[in-house]
């Protein structure tokens, strides 16, 4: 299994599209802030260079890896769930910074993971059923957290082009964009359709280890920690003899690396194959292939555990299917479902594909995918839908109205890439609206005015406008059918031109971000240290009052609310200010105040901030 040594191929509601973006940019900063960057640029360099790594425990148990782990877990919606000893992330917030670290550091060099609570959540769009999760306590999901960054930058660069699911990123309109050029540019129109049967619940642990040995991953003490991991004791049940826990920070993560020999070995049997023959364009390398060999060609898209094998003819789609199945039990020993798994003609028969419904249909001289929702995704959209309308009939508050909104709006986002979701929203509209009526027409008004987010996301269509306390609700009927793009191959979180393509390096913090990082203010909190970078990042290293360009040396990090009268050490009660701006805001004798005031030659509009700040400092206004 080998990857060629390039970079890989893209307090309102917020559009998640737009939510994902700034979560990969927030990423990308994080590692930068904490001077990550270059280790993992150099660590994804010498894996696609087939390197072998023997010492990865020591950087994992770094300082800034440890504290990264920590901000990056701190800013996920996870953070406040608690495992089994009921401790979620603000357990260690008080903690001074060099014991957290020196803790995590020693859980590392003896590593003995804590019980797994299990839970069962419903599964997406499939109403009554559940799936089973395992939610490792805080502490455990940090040290996952600190392996995870380290080996992600190394598996990248030997993931396949086409796995598309648990990937920085990457997103499942990616993969249906490429199903779409596949039916559509190769016309590839028989689909082997393959069902892994409980593919997280199989994962054999001996052959997982075995497999990131073969990735490089060769530090011992690493994969006897992996080890733990995976036998983790799961709470009432006992420790697993196979599978990887769902619901473990590190688990996606194991799952690719399971299936991508999967990805190579399809690969290699005509997407990857090289030719006898001269060849100088993509084209040319398939028609020397078919000159050359008896092989057939067939192309693969992978979602997780969740993947379709694309061929010219049934004949080819039969042998494919027949080999795969018997690949994956003889060589990962997982079987496959007889009744999910079938071999589709899209011509005839839709294929469905992470909730799509993906046909073909002739125009012209050739046949282009038409894509819609599936019927069992349509009901059970309905259902959820519906089960929020009856939670706002009993809990009649605006917040409900808005969580409405944004299940309307994520649903909108992700399917808008079928082809024909636009009928599909309308009927689910007209089914939804009647609850919608039925039982909330007493707090219902047809008069409300658009709203700004409304005008945001659906400025553009002009019907009725229906608002339940007093929040317009986004018109369900209202999707506009958004073309997929295929990922661009050059975006890479783990080399400087592909990080190009996702966002504008931070050159004016840079400097100031290293010198904060490099002078700790000891004694503080984990939470304070790490919110003062934040914050600075937040203010884009500009006064808090004046707006001026912050200078190392010249400024302060100051609690607006002193920690000696109640206030704490979160984001939002920090500010950086320029240094006689803080001793202004500190002052308390008039002679002190009227020199800084000189000094500063300030306006009425900065007095003001000045004053704010004064008064939740304990101190008077300045007249």
């Amino acid at each position: 299994m080998t990857k060629r040594n390039e970079t890989p191929e893209k307090g309102g509601l917020v559009d998640l599209t737009e939510n994902r973006t700034l979560k990969k940019k927030q990423t990308l900063r994080n590692n930068e802030y904490y001077t990550m960057q270059d280790i993992f640029d150099e660590l994804y360099r010498k894996s696609a260079d087939g390197h072998v790594f023997k010492d990865l425990m020591q950087l994992i148990a770094s300082e800034e890896n440890i504290l990264l782990a920590y901000r990056n877990i701190k800013n996920n919606k996870g953070s406040q769930t608690k495992g089994t000893d009921n401790r979620d992330i603000s357990y260690f917030a008080k903690w001074e910074e060099a014991k957290f670290i020196s803790v995590f550091q020693s859980k590392l060099d003896n590593y003995q993971p804590k019980s797994v609570k299990r839970v069962e959540i419903p599964k997406d769009y499939q109403p009554g059923k559940t799936r089973p999760l395992g939610i490792p306590c805080m502490e455990d999901r940090i040290i996952q957290q600190c392996i995870r960054q380290v080996l992600e930058p190394i598996c990248e660069a030997k993931f396949h082009d086409h796995s598309y699911g648990f990937r920085p990123n990457r997103a499942a309109s990616h993969a249906i964009a490429r199903m779409n050029f596949l039916l559509w540019r190769n016309q590839l129109h028989y689909v082997v359709d393959i069902d892994i049967k409980g593919f997280f619940d199989n994962v054999h642990h001996g052959k997982l280890l075995k497999q990131m040995w073969s990735m490089g991953i060769q530090d011992k003490s690493l994969l006897c920690v992996i080890s733990k991991i995976l036998k983790s004791e799961i709470h009432g049940i006992g420790k697993p003899s196979k599978g990887t826990p769902q619901g473990g920070i590190i688990s996606p993560l194991l799952s690719n690396i399971v299936l991508n020999e999967l990805d190579w070995w399809l690969s290699n049997q005509w997407e990857s194959k090289t030719s006898k023959h001269p060849y100088t364009h993509v084209d040319n390398r398939r028609a020397a292939l078919k000159k050359s060999s008896n092989l057939k060609e067939f192309f693969f898209v992978r979602y997780a555990d969740d993947f379709k094998i694309l061929c010219k003819d049934y004949d080819t789609a039969q042998k494919i299917f027949e080999a795969t199945k018997q690949w994956l039990h003889q060589r990962l020993g997982l079987e496959i479902s007889p009744e999910k798994s079938r071999i589709t003609n899209v011509r005839k028969n839709r294929t469905e594909f992470l909730g799509f419904a993906l046909k073909v249909k002739k125009k012209r001289n050739k046949f282009v995918s038409q894509s819609n929702i599936t019927p069992k995704t349509k009901k059970a959209i309905i259902t959820k839908l519906k089960s929020q309308i009856q939670e706002m009939q009993k809990n009649t508050e605006a917040t409900q109205s808005n969580k409405l909104n944004a299940m309307i709006l994520g649903m909108h986002n992700y399917y808008a890439v079928a082809t024909q979701s636009s009928k599909d929203f309308s009927e689910i509209s007209y089914i939804v609206n009647k609850s919608l009526y039925n039982r909330l027409k007493r707090h219902i008004s047809d008069s409300a005015k658009k709203s700004q987010t409304y005008l945001k996301f659906y400025g553009a269509y002009n019907g009725k406008v229906t608002s339940v306390f007093g929040v317009p609700i986004f018109p369900i009927y209202a999707c506009k059918y958004k073309a997929p793009y295929m990922l661009n191959q050059s975006i890479c979180s783990y080399t400087v031109e592909g990080r190009k393509l996702i966002h504008d390096r931070l050159n004016n913090l840079s400097n100031i971000m290293r010198y904060l990082l490099a002078n700790k203010e000891w004694g503080k909190s984990t939470e304070y240290n790490d919110n003062r970078i934040s914050r600075m990042a937040g203010q884009q290293g500009k006064c808090f009052v004046t707006k001026e360009a912050l200078k190392v040396g010249q400024m302060v990090c100051h609690h607006k609310k002193p920690l000696n009268l109640g206030g704490t050490d979160a984001y939002t009660n920090l500010v950086w200010l320029k240094g006689e701006i803080h001793l202004l805001v500190m002052a308390t004798s008039q002679q002190e105040i009227q020199k800084h005031i000189q000094n500063l030659g300030i306006d009425a509009s900065t007095l003001k901030k000045v004053n704010s700040l004064r008064l939740l400092s304990g101190n008077s206004e300045i007249e």
